[in-house]
């Protein structure tokens, strides 16, 4: 029995202590093991902060008694353990004997399941989670993935049974290996100094083009055109009356998301559902891995990105970008088949956290892997997570002083404006209290994107759920509105956009706004002005006409309305006591509230809070007077909600700097671009601040909240980390 051990400790590659299992051959009057529970969870593999040690000298690997299924870090426990000192400090699960786990013990007395301590040196990690010492013996075990004859074998030890992401890899058949394609090692030593080497998209347009059958089909699931209102400020002006900075109203609908209404047979007389029925998406991720997401957050990022790749079609395609103080492209641009899912699921697992926070150098490599790629779908994005200020410095031309300035980081085709639709928006995730959340804002703003803050680490699956649920429905693209005045004395005063590119041309006669892509049942609201003169030759006057043109993301085409809607208002000589348009009413009070956040932040930044805070409750008085709010119009409610919180996280400095700026910042995001981001419990179905998300988003946040761990009930309902005052206190 003792050379079987000591030749499996020869194959393990270490130089530790083995405790000998007792066997049903050799019964020993105490068991001297230690193994861990097999209960199911979500994917993740954490790596914990809180301190796990173990009493004894050097090191230690406690083997279990029986062969049982084996379960990993891949998963996160529903309830934290009562005693840190019995769970594995990078799974977070119990290490209790008798379940089925080798427990390794290092030189520091810090112990961990033997899995998961070696899938987090493997790559050159010789530093104690915990402690950070330096490890003199270092546990090794064979690679995870073997490639012999053809066939690629996976390391089970590191999956565990019952967890949802693993038990589809479980269904995946063997992936064989593609001799046509450059396959290199995750962590390979070099990366190429091209990112060219992106899958081949197989979503063919030309192809659609010259089959006729398959144009019918695509016609056949055309989500239908936008549906475009426009609403005057009032229904009529006086003859006599010189009516200044009249608002109009443009109001937008997209589609609603495309659903097949056919499906092809193919010639065996099998029935096959179109592929294409949404857009397919490449999409890059560039995820912080430095040392401060050691713990919680490397296990919940791991889990979260489980979610995105499960969700993810055959036809899109994802890369992973990790950074820290470097950057390094850790998977590279591929399909999400099922092979492609698990190549990618196993890339997230062999993230850990080191090292510095380098938010420059993971942009740019994520801008690279976008510009280099030899093929497009046609929908891009890119998603940046990141828990930390940037602790390196790249100052732009000119900068005045060495503050990094992260829109000269993107290369010019992936701003919004730059003249070209080809902009990439990246989509920011400020992950915790600590992270740079002007810098996150900057990068969003710049190219289109939208700036979520992440308070409560459990919401990370959720933000990134209901940014995927938007990216996978986009039905719209490329989307121009155009504006004409139709009364020759007529001039366009302003158009109120947000964030987007607006124009005026022709003598201020002609004006346009650069919208761009729209998610399935996404809803826009433009305000424009103009002045209404005195007009005492007809009962009525033509005031403007609204046009639409866009491409549609299926067939490619463009699509212009098919009559532009005019808008027109009456002339009487005399006109009665006006009810101002109700429509009109709330999307003046949003611009409001919008206007009233940004001046509120300056005079943060500024550092009077309490000008800031007297600042948005004016607002808040101005809303209340307002007839959309008296009647009780929901977009009114939510808000004065929103309002009222950034009030509380004004109260003082020290509650600003942690979370009010952050709050703010994804809060003028949202409403600059008129899209969903996730910002205190703004994903949680209770929230009163829930603007603009749309059904696609919904869907994919349900199915976020509603995964199972492990039983049938549901997740528990997660809430943000809140300590404020019931009324703000500046000082």
């Amino acid at each position: 029995m003792g050379s079987k051990w000591r030749k499996a400790k020869l194959a393990l590659g270490t130089k530790m202590c083995l405790h000998v299992p007792r066997t049903t051959e050799e019964p020993s009057p105490a068991p001297a093991l230690a193994l861990a529970p097999t209960s199911a969870g979500r994917f993740s593999d954490a790596v914990s902060l809180s301190p796990t040690p173990h009493r004894g000298s050097n090191c230690r690997l406690d083997m279990p008694t029986t062969p049982v299924p084996s379960s990993s870090g891949l998963r996160l426990p529903k309830h934290s353990s009562k005693s840190s000192k019995k769970n594995c400090a990078i799974c977070l699960n119990s290490m209790k004997a008798g379940l089925g786990h080798a427990i390794f013990t290092a030189e520091c007395s810090h112990s961990f399941h033997f899995h998961c301590i070696t899938s987090n040196v493997k790559h050159g990690n010789q530093i104690c989670p915990i402690c950070r010492a330096k490890w003199k013996e270092i546990p090794f075990q064979s690679p995870a993935i073997e490639v012999t004859r053809g066939r690629t074998r996976i390391n089970n030890v590191s999956l565990p049974q019952n967890d949802p992401w693993v038990t589809v890899l479980r269904r995946l058949p063997p992936p064989r290996v593609d001799t046509s394609r450059h396959v290199s090692s995750l962590f390979q030593i070099t990366e190429p100094s091209v990112f060219d080497d992106d899958e081949i998209i197989h979503y063919q347009p030309e192809t659609m083009e010259n089959n006729s059958s398959l144009n019918d089909l695509i016609a056949d699931n055309s989500a239908g055109a936008i549906d475009l209102k426009t609403y005057p400020e009032v229904s009529a002006v006086s003859k006599q009356a010189w009516h200044s900075n009249f608002t109009i109203l443009i109001h937008l609908k997209a589609p609603h998301t495309i659903v097949p209404k056919q499906v092809r047979v193919d010639q065996s007389g099998s029935q096959m559902v179109p592929q294409h029925s949404r857009v397919p998406v490449d999409l890059v991720t560039v995820l912080d891995v430095s040392g401060s997401m050691a713990g919680t957050k490397l296990a919940l990022l791991k889990r979260a990105m489980g979610f995105v790749i499960q969700n993810l079609g055959p036809s899109d395609r994802l890369s992973i970008v990790a950074f820290s103080s470097t950057a390094r492209r850790v998977f590279p641009l591929r399909r999400m088949t099922d092979t492609g899912r698990q190549e990618a699921l196993q890339a997230v697992n062999s993230l850990s956290s080191n090292g510095g926070t380098n938010i420059a150098e993971g942009l740019k490599k994520g801008a690279k892997v976008m510009t280099d790629r030899k093929s497009k779908n046609p929908v891009s994005s890119i998603m940046l997570l990141s828990d930390g200020q940037d602790t390196y410095s790249l100052s732009s031309p000119g900068a005045a002083n060495s503050r990094t300035d992260y829109q000269f980081l993107l290369p010019v085709s992936m701003h919004r404006g730059s003249g070209a639709y080809s902009h990439i928006p990246v989509h920011t995730f400020g992950f915790g209290a600590d992270h740079d959340a002007v810098a996150m804002h900057s990068v969003a703003e710049t190219s289109g994107g939208t700036f979520s803050f992440i308070e409560a680490e459990d919401v990370i699956q959720d933000a990134f759920a209901q940014c995927i649920g938007g990216l996978l429905s986009v039905v719209v693209q490329e989307l121009l509105v155009q504006v004409e005045c139709i009364h020759p004395r007529l001039r366009l005063s302003s158009i109120k956009a947000g964030s987007y590119k607006t124009s005026l041309i022709s003598n201020e006669r002609i004006g346009s706004i650069e919208v761009g892509d729209l998610y399935a049942d996404e809803e826009r609201d433009f305000l424009v002005t103009t002045d209404i003169p005195v007009d005492k030759s007809s009962d009525e006057m033509s005031l403007v006409k609204i046009k639409c043109v866009y491409k549609d993301p299926v067939s490619k085409e463009l699509v212009t309305a098919n009559h532009a809607a005019e808008v027109k208002i009456l002339r009487p000589e005399t006109t009665g006591q006006l009810v101002v348009s109700m429509e009109v009413d709330k999307q003046r009070n949003r611009l409001r509230s919008a206007e009233a956040m940004a001046e509120a932040r300056a005079a943060a930044e500024g550092g009077d809070l309490a000008a800031a805070v007297s600042v948005l409750e004016h607002c808040r008085k101005q809303l209340a007077d307002s007839v959309s709010h008296k009647a009780g119009d929901r977009l009114c409610i939510a808000l004065d909600a929103e309002l009222r919180e950034m009030q509380e996280r004004m109260a003082d400095r020290q509650i600003y700097e942690t979370s009010g700026r952050a709050y703010v910042l994804s809060g003028l995001s949202s409403h600059s671009w008129q899209r969903a981001t996730a910002r205190g419990d703004s994903t949680d179905s209770t929230s009163l601040v829930q603007a603009y998300q749309t059904p696609s988003m919904v869907d994919m946040v349900s199915r976020s909240q509603t995964m199972l761990i492990g039983s049938p009930s549901p997740r528990r309902s997660l809430r943000p980390v809140r300590s404020f005052p019931a009324r703000p206190m500046p000082r």
